[in-house]
């Protein structure tokens, strides 16, 4: 293995960020784009694991918004999710990188349901792990499923990739021009500052369980693999 900050690492990946520039749906341009990315650090020898989205196929809130029962909305947002998983795997195993999905929700014709040791397992034999269906229960994000998995798989660190975003800042900087951008910052830094980053419930996982998370700009090539080496880009959060 080469010289790496990383070994194991949760890649969380939002929906919309297979969607590229349509806004809606998969970009098979893009989806490729993100696949060739993921094998590059697989080809360092680093254990992935990922989490995706749903947002560019269905968001639980905006159901709820239509007057749909949100437990009924989230749980279609969990088939979407899955359906992004299906279609990341198939381009990941096009260009030969081993890739398993494991769903919280059951339907073994189409993948394997979670198990714990099994997915450290296939992690072991150099396989990536798609973690699909949300954590199986309505009012979690996915955000939240990228904590728990990575806190049950042992994980270095969560690699949050966003779509067109360079890491946090004070402000949104596309209506702030005074914003300013944090190299480093700490789960309670994040706290005091009133600063969005990820859901309440995913930040106390994170912080409970000391795992560091890493926010940057999927779009920019290479970005992964430079998160992975250790290249100071993005935002760095710690628990403590």
């Amino acid at each position: 293995m080469a010289d790496v900050k990383y070994k194991r690492i949760m890649l969380k990946l939002s929906g919309e960020a297979l969607a590229g520039d349509k806004g809606f749906g998969i970009n098979p341009p893009v989806i490729k784009t993100v696949a060739e990315e993921v094998k590059s650090v697989y080809n360092l020898g680093i254990q992935i694991a990922i989490v995706v989205g749903g947002g560019n196929m269905w968001r639980g809130v905006s159901g709820e918004q239509m007057g749909m029962e949100r437990a009924q909305a989230d749980y279609i947002g969990m088939l979407a999710t899955i359906m992004n998983a299906l279609a990341l795997q198939d381009n990941l195993e096009s260009i030969g990188v081993p890739t398993r999905v494991q769903t919280s929700i059951e339907m073994r014709q189409i993948a394997e349901p979670y198990i714990r040791r099994k997915a450290i397992r296939h992690l072991e034999k150099e396989r990536v792990v798609i973690f699909a269906g949300g954590t199986g229960s309505p009012y979690f994000s996915t955000d939240t499923t990228a904590a728990l998995r990575a806190a049950e798989i042992n994980a270095d660190a969560i690699l949050m990739a966003k779509n067109g975003v360079d890491g946090i800042y004070s402000a949104d900087p596309n209506k702030d021009p005074d914003a300013v951008k944090f190299d480093q910052l700490t789960q309670l830094d994040i706290i005091n500052k009133g600063l969005h980053v990820m859901d309440t419930t995913a930040s106390s996982l994170s912080m409970d369980n000391d795992i560091p998370f890493v926010v940057f700009n999927l779009n920019e090539s290479g970005n992964i693999r430079k998160v992975v080496e250790g290249e100071n880009i993005g935002t760095t959060v710690r628990g403590k």
